[in-house]
């Protein structure tokens, strides 16, 4: 398994890709991750097509048992961000 591509080299495939420079590209992603931060911290759900989409799912009140004692504490309710991929990325990597 190869290692994850960082930032520095998707910003150079992106710019690669889009026939343009580094700093238009790296403007494009951060302006992605701002749209899709704000769309999902809002409740919201963002598809991203060819990838999947990206949506936030409530939580409730549950019992959690603290592994190191053993003592099972109440856990208050909270936001939880998913991501489903889809279907086309699913068939290309298992093709």
């Amino acid at each position: 398994m190869s290692k994850p591509m960082t930032k520095t080299q998707l910003v150079a495939a992106l710019a690669d890709a889009m026939g343009s420079d580094k700093k238009t590209a790296s403007a494009a992603l951060d302006a992605i991750a701002a749209v899709v931060t704000r769309e999902v911290a809002a409740g919201g759900a963002v598809t991203l097509p060819g990838l999947g989409k990206v949506a936030c799912r409530a939580r409730p009140e549950r019992q959690v048992r603290n592994p190191a004692t053993g003592e099972t504490v109440t856990k208050g309710a909270d936001k939880q961000v998913k991501f489903a991929i889809a279907k086309s990325l699913k068939d290309s990597v298992n093709a």
